[in-house]
C-alpha cells in the first residue's frame, strides 16, 4: 500500500516551496503534484444548520397524512 501525506504550504517570494518533516526516509523516491488551495468559505457551509437552535413545537404530536411534504 502507498503511502500518501498531505499538507498546505505557502510559496516564497522566489518561487521555492520547502516542506519539511515528511514522513519518509533519506532517498525514497516520492510523486510531487502542487495545485493552488482554494479558500474555504467561513462557517460549515456543508451543514449550515449545525449549532443552531431548533424548538419542538409539539414533539409528541401525530402528523396528518396531508401534512406529510415527502407524500406531496
Amino acid at each position: 500500500m502507498q503511502q500518501a501525506y498531505r499538507t498546505e504550504a505557502e510559496v516564497a517570494k522566489d518561487g521555492t516551496l520547502t516542506v519539511k518533516g515528511l514522513p519518509f526516509q533519506a532517498g525514497d523516491k516520492v510523486e510531487v503534484i502542487v495545485r493552488r488551495h482554494k479558500h474555504k468559505e467561513p462557517g460549515n457551509m456543508r451543514r449550515p444548520l449545525t449549532g443552531k437552535p431548533i424548538q419542538y413545537i409539539d414533539p409528541f404530536g401525530s402528523v396528518a397524512e396531508e401534512d406529510w411534504e415527502a407524500l406531496k
